[in-house]
């Protein structure tokens, strides 16, 4: 092989030196990297040596005008920047789509946006400048807007959400209602029977089926008395909804929370109002994350494996993109964890 050496001053190598180093042109380089014909084997083995030997690969944008499939997946979050950097869910979920996606050498590609209207914009330009090959879309709401405008872009997904809420997408979830049931009769089996629920985002469709699963479990129960309170799953909210049921002349002894941020809270506002837990008021979170167990006293959780959530959805979504038949089915039901927060009434 004949050629320059690795371009002088600390210059990037472009296609140029590429094309120089393997002595041919770079219309050759780029169908050699892209798998088209019109170049031996031979020749392909020459360009591959010497764009490893001057560390050059293709960009993105050379790849997308060059017609090769680009390996990134989308996931457009509504959340404002500081909230999310806050909630360990989204985190962990984050890193299990990216443990898969490593694997495939791919890539995420993350937004943060307002409301699903700017998402489906920002779909739009994603797929039809080719950034993505597909996208993970997660909090649907009642009769979604995403569902049809994305289906009729023809943009491989998959949605993180209850098939109620997805419209035909293929879809990965959880059982909250079941979660939620669970959580409330193990609370009514300690003795508990004024419970609250610090809920999530109305607007959510998951926090729809929790609200529903939890009155329905109260009535079941026969619970003295029960009550739901939505937010938009912050801490500051979580500890103002808690202030205000704390405060109430007939307080609850036992407070279930949508996620551990509001859990905290909560904890911290209840020593602020100088009550003891669990000895004056049980409290139990959902989404189990090492914020439960940092805390004094350790918060008791529906547990599940976020980070295993979020690898499962990115696996889905990559068969798609491979041709797979798309798979459609539940995840691990969030499971009951008691720890140190939760305990009989205070007689």
């Amino acid at each position: 092989m004949t050629g320059p050496a690795r371009p002088a001053g600390g210059q990037r190598p472009t296609i140029k030196d590429v094309a120089a180093l393997a002595g041919v042109s770079k219309g050759a380089v780029s169908m050699a990297f892209n798998g088209r014909p019109g170049v031996s084997d031979a020749t392909r083995a020459r360009v591959l040596a010497a764009a490893g030997a001057l560390g050059w690969e293709p960009n993105l944008s050379a790849r997308v005008l060059s017609g090769s499939r680009v390996d990134t997946v989308g996931l457009v979050i509504a959340r404002p920047a500081r909230m999310l950097g806050l909630e360990p869910f989204y985190m962990e979920f984050i890193s299990g789509i990216e443990s898969v996606l490593a694997g495939r050498d791919s890539a995420l590609l993350l937004r943060l946006v307002r409301d699903p209207d700017e998402e489906i914009e920002v779909q739009r330009a994603w797929w039809r400048s080719r950034q993505v090959s597909g996208s993970i879309l997660v909090d649907f709401r009642r009769d979604d807007p995403r569902v049809a405008e994305l289906a009729g872009l023809g943009l491989p997904a998959v949605a993180v959400g209850h098939p109620s809420l997805t419209g035909g997408l293929p879809a990965a979830w959880t059982d909250d209602a079941a979660a939620v049931a669970e959580a409330v009769r193990y609370l009514a089996a300690l003795g508990h029977r004024r419970i609250a629920r610090v809920g999530g985002a109305a607007e959510l469709g998951h926090t729809a089926i929790r609200t529903a699963a939890f009155e329905a479990a109260a009535h079941e129960l026969r619970l003295e008395q029960w009550s739901s309170t939505d937010t938009d799953f912050s801490g500051s909210q979580g500890a103002r909804a808690t202030r205000t049921l704390l405060a109430s002349p007939r307080r609850p002894t036992a407070i279930l929370y949508d996620n551990d941020l509001m859990a905290v809270a909560g904890l911290s506002v209840a020593a602020e109002m100088g009550l003891s837990v669990p000895r004056d008021i049980s409290l139990l979170a959902w989404d189990d994350s090492q914020l439960c167990q940092l805390t004094r006293p350790k918060l008791s959780a529906m547990s599940h494996d976020v980070f295993g959530f979020g690898a499962e959805v990115a696996r889905r979504l990559l068969a798609v993109l491979d041709g797979a038949q798309p798979q459609t089915g539940p995840v691990a039901t969030p499971v009951l964890a008691p720890r140190d927060s939760t305990a009989p009434p205070r007689r």
